[in-house]
């Protein structure tokens, strides 16, 4: 069968090569002038770094098929990520753990001195929280949630933490002992050569052909026996129901000779400082030495038109509208919404490659049985 996908990021080029080496032809195109898509990487030609062009991407996961793929496709080295936040005049551990809590409140406390403290900060009178602010203060209470979490997520997200579901900060957990690695997976690390790199080796078959600087026109699938789509779901159809809505990042690069601030990612908690965080990119590489360092100040607003978009708004307006735009996805034939762009949902790289794995294999079963892809494979609601 002739495959059309557009887009060459991972949904792209995992389902690509899945197809590919099941004897299909794969065509996948990407109206930017490179592969990867926001996992884009690329050497600074200035300081020879290791640039995370889009923003820093560490991967993380619990799956092990996933973990045994990516290593197939690229040397992963171990590398944890161990963020730090300025806030209030002082640099404390992410995520929130014994550290930060003794430090922030000039405690010496133990494991369950600490756990039964910050429950009595907590506000229990919240029995089910239904916003940001809510879950924040029933969990760590008012100081730890001004210091923390209130002036970032503004930032962020810009809005008030009122308006947001709790269901954002449910990611964002609160450690009784000294352990400071963000992420809590067994799986943790950066592919050596980059994660460009990676998706070239991935796309290495010779039944994909890529083409870059290339948009998608409907006319290409009069030549294709199914299209993937990657793209924003809502592009798929012209916008014709409207926007959904998204944040998107500016990057205010500078350079540093030597090292900045000691670590990849420093947040900025305090509502005051215009950006969120700033990244040192040469720290997502500890195993090369550099003395020049790129670093980017990240700045988080609503993404227009023109803009690349990252987070997923998903509010109640938003989520009105995407029922709409499922139920026209799911009129079209021959056409699957797969990624963080098609399905409208923030992933992490690992659940992209997991859901890519998954949807080729729906695919080539359904071509085996006789029956129809269905629109999404992985519900976007």
């Amino acid at each position: 069968m002739n495959i059309l996908l557009v887009g060459a990021g991972l949904s792209g080029a995992v389902i690509g090569r899945q197809l590919a080496e099941a004897g299909h032809d794969c065509r996948i195109i990407d109206s930017r002038p490179h592969i990867g898509g926001n996992c884009h990487t690329q050497r600074d030609p200035e300081t020879g770094v290791m640039l995370h062009l889009y923003g820093p991407h560490i991967f993380h996961t619990d799956d092990e098929g996933v973990w045994a793929y990516v290593n197939r496709h690229a040397d992963f080295v171990p590398f944890q990520n161990r963020v730090k936040t300025t806030s209030q005049g002082a640099v404390y551990s992410l995520p929130v753990n014994l550290h930060t809590i003794n430090q922030f409140f000039g405690t010496t406390l133990r494991p369950d001195e600490a756990r039964a403290f910050i429950e009595s900060k907590a506000d229990n009178s919240i029995a089910d929280p239904e916003t940001f602010e809510e879950q924040a203060l029933r969990f760590v209470g008012p100081e730890l949630y001004e210091a923390f979490f209130k002036g970032y997520t503004e930032k962020q997200w810009g809005c008030s933490p009122r308006e947001l579901p709790a269901s954002i900060l449910k990611r964002l957990p609160v450690r009784f002992n000294y352990d400071d690695n963000y992420f809590f997976h067994r799986f943790q690390g950066m592919p050596r050569d980059g994660y460009t790199a990676m998706i070239e080796d991935i796309l290495d078959h010779p039944r994909i052909t890529v083409e870059l600087e290339t948009s998608y026109d409907p006319a290409m699938a009069d030549d294709a026996d199914h299209v993937f789509w990657s793209g924003p779901l809502d592009g798929f159809f012209g916008y014709s129901l409207g926007r959904l809505g998204y944040r998107t990042l500016d990057f205010e690069r500078f350079t540093y000779q030597g090292d900045y601030q000691g670590c990849a990612v420093m947040n900025y908690g305090d509502r005051d400082v215009p950006w969120t965080r700033i990244t040192e990119h040469k720290h997502f590489s500890p195993w090369e030495s550099h003395e020049g360092s790129p670093c980017y100040r990240e700045y988080s607003r609503e993404a227009g038109p023109k803009d690349i978009p990252y987070y997923p708004i998903r509010l109640v307006e938003e989520k009105s509208l995407l029922t709409q735009y499922i139920d026209l996805a799911r009129s079209q034939e021959k056409v699957t919404f797969v990624g963080r762009l098609g399905t409208y949902r923030y992933l992490d790289m690992d659940v992209t490659i997991r859901e890519a794995l998954d949807t080729a294999g729906v695919f080539l079963g359904a071509e085996k049985a006789g029956t129809a892809v269905p629109a999404f494979v992985n519900s976007p609601q």
